[in-house]
């Protein structure tokens, strides 16, 4: 079984976030990047279950330049066989998926698995636009995949409930909380990702359709506001006519 996994690289949560070039790029100064954590923990953790039991390998795929070695290194050091690297700085989510797809389509994955989301954008796009390029069928927000020979049988959280659907392969999945447990790369397994294969492959052909305009921070918080608890009326008040959220 031969398994695709996308991974991103994201700002640490604990990163303090600003913009350059008038507000129009992310300012990467002393930013600490990490691999997405939906990419690492629950997309590369089950692929990687899965050849264990099934056999097969786990190859990870990256889009973005030669900063973004590192976090795919980690990547390796997990356990993931080889990697590969397309050498094109991402602007938006649709040029990512295409590159993505071409390349799994040259290669004929049978699973290619990502994070629901990253925690930067919060798109939640790649995932379902490889599919239709791939012409695959694509599950979203799985949260357990189990497989016998090409069926996989994938459960997936739903409002009110869970989703149980079958699907053989190839396709695509973007995998939520619950899909494995996170593994921590100890250090044969980085001794080892040093030596393991990252190729890096330029970027096929594509237009780019967005540029970006500007980004803003979110408004800073206001003061706190302490509320008797001997007065209801008060808290009422506020939450209805200055908070407006009753």
């Amino acid at each position: 079984m031969k398994i695709l996994v996308c991974i991103s690289k994201a700002p640490d949560t604990t990163s303090k976030i600003a913009f350059t070039d008038n507000n129009t790029a992310f300012d990467k100064n002393g930013v600490q990047f990490i691999i997405n954590p939906y990419d690492e923990w629950y997309a590369l953790v089950r692929g990687l279950e899965l050849k264990e039991v099934n056999g097969g390998s786990v190859t990870i795929l990256n889009v973005g330049g030669a900063d973004n070695d590192p976090t795919i290194r980690k990547a390796l050091a997990i356990g993931a066989d080889d990697a590969v690297r397309i050498n094109m700085e991402p602007t938006d989510a649709l040029g990512v998926a295409k590159q993505i797809a071409d390349y799994a389509k040259e290669n004929a994955f049978d699973l290619v698995l990502c994070g629901k989301e990253t925690i930067d954008y919060n798109g939640s796009q790649v995932g379902g636009m490889v599919a239709a390029f791939l012409d695959q069928p694509f599950i979203s927000n799985a949260s357990k995949l189990d497989m016998a020979g090409n069926t996989a049988t994938v459960e997936r959280d739903i409002q009110g409930g869970k989703e149980i659907v079958e699907v053989d392969t190839p396709f695509v999945l973007s995998a939520a909380k619950g899909m494995a447990e996170a593994r921590i790369p100890n250090m044969r397994g980085i001794m080892a990702a040093r030596s393991k294969p990252l190729s890096v492959v330029e970027p096929s052909a594509f237009e780019n359709t967005t540029e970006i305009a500007s980004y803003e921070l979110p408004p800073a918080k206001g003061a706190c506001k302490m509320v008797s608890a001997d007065n209801p009326a008060e808290l009422l008040n506020l939450l209805r006519n200055e908070a407006k959220i009753i």
